[in-house]
């Protein structure tokens, strides 16, 4: 899924964040103060899009951690299918970001393509129902809506997107 000048790889100490800017500062602060706290106490995994013409250069990140969606917060229609657990395992996409001097390229949906792929993965090993993510406001909301991310009844800035559609998107992906 990844265009050949890109590859994404785990957060390391090689990596540049000093560099790294999104014009959003909470995003931009994550990537150079908290990743590899978070990552060393294994509260979140952070994965960087490398431009493989710089190889330090972070063109974009993404951070992965295991979630759970209370069951009574999901659409009647999707809890009428699950087990009658309190709380249902998902994978949050906590954080996504695209450096600003590679904004405008479609980064972002292949990098979110990237994340829903890993989180499939994951998902083969460790239980997950649902990818979940936070949207910041109602333009990125509707980036993940476009995606096919369903918001949850009492908060539409907050979505999430089923594994079994996912799964079924890399499947048709292949053909």
């Amino acid at each position: 899924m990844i265009n050949s000048q890109y590859i994404v790889e785990i957060l390391a100490k090689h990596h540049d964040r000093n560099s790294f800017s999104c014009g959003t500062e909470p995003l931009d602060y994550y990537l150079k103060k908290q990743a590899g706290q978070e990552a060393r106490k294994r509260v979140a995994v952070t994965y960087v899009l490398i431009d493989r013409e710089n190889e330090s250069r972070i063109a974009g990140y993404y951070t992965l951690s295991s979630t759970s969606i209370i069951h009574g917060n999901l659409p009647e229609d999707v809890v009428k299918k699950l087990p009658r657990y309190e709380s249902i395992p998902a994978t949050l996409i906590g954080r996504l970001a695209i450096d600003k001097a590679y904004q405008g390229q479609g980064l972002g949906k292949v990098i979110l393509i990237e994340a829903l792929q890993q989180s499939l993965i994951i998902s083969q090993r460790v239980a997950s129902f649902a990818v979940v993510v936070d949207a910041k406001d109602m333009e990125a909301a509707t980036f993940y809506k476009n995606i096919g991310f369903i918001p949850f009844p009492s908060n539409a800035f907050r979505l999430f997107l089923p594994m079994k559609t996912i799964e079924m998107l890399f499947k048709n992906s292949r053909h």
